[in-house]
């Protein structure tokens, strides 16, 4: 019987980045309902925001602006996606669009000026700097 000859020691691997995303904490079901909430919330803080700015032009533009704010940051931390704040920000604009018309008869809830173009092109300034947010990573326990 001959002896077999030595197996030579495996070669240590070196340690290799992490490629995996995070899980993320909330499930694709509860992401699709927040979507459709935040839909409806963005019509309601749109609509809210149309009547409030006119209402008192300096404090109710800024109450406005910053409910609008809330809304777009709060879609981006519950889904933990920029869907978020596009979904709240396809409500808002809708309500808004549609308010911003008007009727044949000549009564609007934008009646122009300068409130209402600042609400309009802030709210969708703050959507856009939502939407380009980092997202920053979850703790580790």
């Amino acid at each position: 019987m001959s002896p077999k000859p030595p197996v030579p020691p495996a070669k240590p691997t070196p340690p290799q980045a992490p490629t995996a995303r995070t899980a993320s904490t909330v499930s694709r079901n509860a992401r699709f309902a927040w979507y459709a909430g935040l839909v409806v919330l963005g019509v309601l803080v749109g609509t809210a925001g149309a009547l409030v700015q006119a209402a008192w032009l300096p404090v109710g533009l800024i109450l406005a602006l910053l409910a609008t704010a809330a809304l777009f940051y709060g879609g981006l931390r519950a889904t933990e996606t920029q869907v978020g704040v596009v979904a709240g920000g396809v409500g808002w604009l809708v309500a808004v669009i549609l308010l911003s018309f008007g009727r044949p008869e000549g009564d609007g809830a934008f009646g122009g000026g300068v409130g209402e173009l600042l609400f309009l092109f802030g709210g969708m300034a703050i959507a856009v700097m939502c939407t380009t947010l980092a997202r920053l990573p979850r703790p580790i326990p």
